[in-house]
């Protein structure tokens, strides 16, 4: 809920809270991978609702206490019940400064074929990629962005 309302101040608080008194694993399954009723994580929440400042501190948090695969497995390319992904929702929102962070933290672990296959052609249950939900979305910015990285990257694979 606090993701939700955007109050990073209570999630801090509960951070906080919950190092004191909770075992790792719990921090990690009830916390930081728990999801709600959309099986979205609170990171997703914070992303979904273009919360930069919320975002980056769970992604920070996550960083503490998760394996890489982990981020990346169930924060990153984990999806909703729409088998949205953090970027699905990124592009959405058309906040471009999110889907930049976004970009940024996966440039910093997936491969060129990961980041082509599981990003940006990566569909959610309808078969729409992010690409498709920010042409549906009238969302012009995060479609050239998008088109400008797809570019840069098929470029990066024809070079190696």
């Amino acid at each position: 809920m606090a993701a939700l309302l955007g109050s990073l101040e209570v999630l801090q608080k509960l951070w906080e809270w919950a190092k004191k008194k909770l075992t790792t694993e719990e921090i990690n399954n009830k916390l930081l991978l728990g999801t709600d009723n959309e099986v979205r994580t609170v990171w997703h929440v914070a992303v979904q609702r273009s919360d930069l400042e919320t975002s980056q501190k769970i992604w920070q948090w996550a960083k503490e206490k998760q394996t890489t695969e982990k981020i990346y497995n169930k924060l990153l390319l984990g999806t909703d019940n729409e088998g949205k992904t953090a970027w699905h929702l990124a592009t959405k929102c058309g906040n471009l400064e999110i889907l930049q962070k976004v970009w940024e933290w996966t440039k910093e672990k997936l491969t060129t074929v990961d980041i082509n296959n599981k990003l940006l052609l990566g569909t959610e249950k309808e078969g729409k990629t992010a690409w498709h939900l920010a042409a549906e979305c009238d969302k012009l910015e995060p479609l050239q962005k998008i088109w400008e990285w797809a570019k840069r990257e098929t470029k990066n694979r024809e070079d190696k």
